[in-house]
């Protein structure tokens, strides 16, 4: 069981004249209005620090919290390796399994948490649950101010990992597709392979050619959500294992499988950046799993 956590909120225009249940339900599908209506009988709701009724009608300006009681979540990878830690800066090894934030049922059991419980870091980027690896994480704001700029500018170098399908013609592809959001049916929509996406630029190295797969390193230009994964796709080569995407980059014909749901086998295996406080080009290696070693 976690601690619990109280979600505040401070309600804008749209939802003046709404009871306090229909909004809910609507602003938050992850829950049905029955299970709203269950939160609030059981004192969960409050507004501008008064117990909440589910007739109550909002108005902008009002204060909403939701005092989340403690929850089980589900099990996670607890071992985070550290790589590197100098000054403001630390270089951890995520787990597969370990969420990098809060949702979908984790609170605690994040990368989010860990790192702030242990370094008063916070990360500077995120990996998927199940992509395992190296992330860059910030203890200030000197240090975040100045990594942040890094990745905008596209100075912070990354390698990942990727074991794909099949075996591609060439030792090295170079993959433009643009990505963006496409319309999916679990979701309502998913980024994947849209001409009018945002551009983005991966290169694929194959490393090892195995009987049905190939083991590649993917050097990323941009920072699109499930990029390399939509990008192998996009090549004719998904990822093993990749329960959504298809070759060409769409989601696979009726799967109603999520984001975070696992198969994929990816890995960020190298981070190149400038230290902010002193200067120093640092590269940090992320030992890869034995199924993507070589």
């Amino acid at each position: 069981m976690n601690q619990g956590f109280n979600h505040t909120q401070l309600l804008k225009a749209p939802a003046a004249g709404q009871s306090l249940e229909t909004y809910l339900a609507a602003r938050y599908q992850h829950s049905d209005l029955p299970t709203w209506q269950a939160r609030i009988a059981n004192a969960e709701l409050w507004i501008d620090g008064h117990l909440a009724q589910a007739h109550d009608i909002l108005q902008a300006g009002m204060t909403l919290e939701w005092r989340r009681p403690p929850w089980e979540e589900p099990a996670v990878p607890t071992a985070v390796p550290v790589l590197y830690q100098q000054g403001g800066v630390v270089v951890v090894s995520k787990p597969s399994g370990l969420p990098t934030q809060p949702g979908g049922g984790f609170f605690q059991n994040t990368l989010v948490h860990w790192v702030k419980e242990n370094f008063g870091a916070a990360p500077m980027h995120r990996l998927g649950r199940w992509t395992s690896g190296a992330v860059l994480c910030s203890s200030n704001r000197v240090v975040g101010a100045g990594i942040a700029h890094q990745f905008s500018s596209r100075r912070i170098h990354k390698r990942y990992r990727a074991l794909l399908q099949g075996l591609p013609e060439q030792d090295r592809t170079e993959v433009t597709v643009p990505i963006g959001p496409v319309p999916y049916a679990p979701l309502g929509t998913l980024h994947a392979a849209n001409p009018q996406g945002r551009a983005s630029k991966s290169e694929f190295i194959v490393l090892e050619r195995r009987q049905e797969s190939s083991l590649c390193d993917v050097h990323i230009a941009s920072g699109r959500p499930h990029q390399i994964r939509i990008h192998s796709a996009a090549m004719g080569h998904p990822l093993v294992g990749d329960p959504i995407y298809a070759p060409g980059g769409l989601p696979i014909p009726g799967t109603t499988a999520l984001p975070g749901d696992p198969g994929y086998h990816l890995h960020s295996a190298e981070l190149g950046f400038k230290h902010p406080e002193t200067g120093e080009r640092v590269t940090i290696i992320a030992p890869a799993p034995e199924l993507l070693e070589l």
